[in-house]
């Protein structure tokens, strides 16, 4: 049994499936609303002991044809004790853009929450500081989404004196 199915087994209120592609890093899907105890749990599992977060980002599936899941926000962690690596996949609505914060679980997670949202509008609950971290306050929308106008003109901020 691989490293996502022993995952799954143990924590299947929490992961909805597991995946292990031939030559790839082990890849599970979460519930989003279990998403900062599952984290928190494969932290502190003496069996697994992700202790560090090394990625977060942000997918917009608006073309593919399942329109139920427009986003995803992809986990990457890591066991420095274990030597392996997860990816946790985590389905997000577009009706429903938000999820639980992990800087909780992982301090780390703050700027690249911040990224998420500021990229895709993708909220974190529960985020100590949710503001734009690449684009400016004044910005409008969010860029890395698929319909966003690649041509859309942008309020003009001058120097500040």
């Amino acid at each position: 049994m691989n490293l996502a199915e022993k995952i799954k087994q143990k924590y299947s209120s929490m992961v909805l499936e597991a995946t292990a592609i031939a030559g790839g890093d082990p890849t599970i899907v979460a519930k989003k609303e279990t998403i900062k105890n599952l984290m928190t749990a494969l932290r502190d599992d003496v069996d697994f002991q992700f202790n560090v977060l090394m990625d977060l980002f942000g997918v917009d599936y608006l073309f593919w044809e399942e329109k139920e899941k427009r986003f995803e926000v992809v986990y990457n962690i890591y066991s420095i004790s274990k030597k392996h690596r997860l990816f946790v996949k985590v389905p997000v609505k577009e009706t429903d853009a938000a999820l639980d914060s992990v800087t909780d679980v992982w301090p780390a997670a703050n700027w690249f929450e911040r990224e998420v949202w500021d990229m895709f509008g993708i909220r974190f609950n529960g985020h100590p500081n949710l503001k734009r971290i690449l684009m400016y306050e004044e910005f409008k929308g969010h860029p890395l989404r698929k319909d966003y106008p690649y041509n859309k003109r942008q309020p003009l901020i001058g120097p500040m004196h």
